[in-house]
């Protein structure tokens, strides 16, 4: 049962019916108070998202649907909430959804995380049995179902929409909006879709107040945030810090420093695989929140930090991106279904030299022709990565193809077929 659970001793469940007689709008207005922007990556204000939904119940029911079909590349957060923590998830599924007075909601996990959507059905089962979901959810007099549906493991079902329409059973495309889902979502019906981790906080901010969370972090970056540091680093690990944190103390502190030392570093990109890398001279001073990483031309994202020391073959691990990208477009769009191919296929060729110098303008060319230019935020993941090498490291290209050229004059030429 759930009282013998240990997310009870954590916290969890713990006044959740007081929070919910508060009423819909009080709990969104506390959202909205609290600063809360989305943890999935695109950093919009959670409270105010939620209050998009229609204010009344209508013929046609509200969903909530949880985005967990984490596939970007450095980003394990959210799998560690499922594995460890997912009571949050149950408790914070509940509130969000009788605040968008939705009786129902939808959990997409990405399909190779078996053993996390186990244990999340293991405690929505809890939940069930203690009353705390369900008829009468917690004694509030809120009827409340949740279902867990798992993918099928495609990176653009990240993509809400995408999302949406795999959930309904068909092949997972972004759709056009407008419509947006809060009007016109899933099965023709006002949804919301939200990140697992804007989702898990929601408890702990209503419970302690938006004041308290609004204190930690950084103007307009209110909050803590799950940090994922993986790469050259002496520790790996997964670590909630409040936003605004240095990203050489966040390094330093909880990751055991790069490995050979602070010196050593090359680059960090710190969203996940989607933003622009920075070199070591931007690194030794950003911050790591939504706006000063946007002034440095990069992007919080989802926080995953991928540190890569001077061991690093940067114009390869970009190229590695850039195949990634490649396999995961849906092929809806023509700039992302042709773009992609293209920039992968100048990639492998920079990774080796074999390429003109002219080539490093002509393929940031294409990356703006297929930035901004697709229904969803693919292609935009797909050029960034690139935009910033040649942004920061385009001496490292350039030289790269002039060995190249070296290396082939210093060959000898075939002797002609006798």
């Amino acid at each position: 049962m759930i009282s013998a659970c240990p997310a009870r001793a954590r916290g969890d469940w713990d006044g959740t019916a007081a929070i919910l007689a508060r009423g819909a709008d009080a709990i969104v207005e506390e959202m909205k108070a609290s600063g809360l922007r989305g943890r999935g990556g695109a950093g919009f204000p959670t409270g105010m998202k939620w209050s998009f939904m229609p204010k009344q119940e209508s013929e046609r029911p509200h969903y909530l649907v949880v985005n967990a079909d984490e596939s970007e590349p450095g980003t394990c957060k959210d799998r560690d909430i499922l594995r460890h923590d997912p009571h949050k998830l149950v408790e914070g599924c509940l509130i969000a959804s009788f605040a968008m007075r939705a009786h129902a909601c939808y959990i997409y996990v990405r399909g190779e995380f078996f053993n996390e959507a186990s244990n999340l059905q293991i405690a929505i089962d809890e939940a069930y049995a203690a009353g705390l979901i369900g008829k009468n959810a917690c004694g509030s007099g809120w009827d409340f179902d949740l279902y867990v549906h798992r993918g099928a493991g495609a990176y653009i079902c990240g993509e809400e929409t995408a999302l949406l329409e795999s959930l309904e059973g068909k092949k997972g495309m972004p759709r056009l909006k407008p419509p947006f889902p809060a009007a016109v979502g899933l099965y023709g019906c006002p949804t919301t879709v939200n990140n697992v981790e804007s989702i898990a906080v929601a408890p702990t901010i209503l419970r302690r107040g938006a004041a308290w969370f609004s204190a930690l972090g950084r103007p307009k970056n209110s909050g803590t945030k799950l940090f994922c540091i993986s790469g050259h680093v002496n520790k790996p690990c997964n670590v909630e810090e409040e936003l605004g944190i240095p990203l050489r103390d966040l390094i330093d502190t909880y990751a055991g420093g790069v490995r050979g030392g602070w010196d050593n570093l090359l680059a960090v990109i710190p969203g996940g695989a989607s933003v622009p890398v920075l070199p070591k001279s931007i690194c030794d001073t950003v911050l790591m929140d939504f706006d000063s990483l946007r002034e440095q031309r990069s992007g919080l994202g989802t926080a995953a930090v991928i540190v890569m020391d001077k061991s690093t073959d940067i114009v390869k691990a970009i190229a590695r991106l850039s195949a990634f990208y490649k396999h995961e477009s849906c092929g809806q769009c023509t700039p992302c279904r042709e773009g992609t191919g293209w920039m992968m296929r100048v990639m492998n060729r920079m990774v080796q030299g074999r390429a003109e110098l002219d080539e490093i303008d002509t393929l940031e060319q294409v990356t703006r022709q297929v930035e901004g230019h697709t229904i969803c935020a693919l292609g935009d993941a797909a050029a960034w990565p690139i935009q910033g090498l040649i942004r920061h490291f385009r001496p490292v290209m350039e030289e790269r193809i002039a060995q190249y050229k070296a290396g082939r004059a210093s060959r000898p030429m075939p002797l002609a077929a006798e």
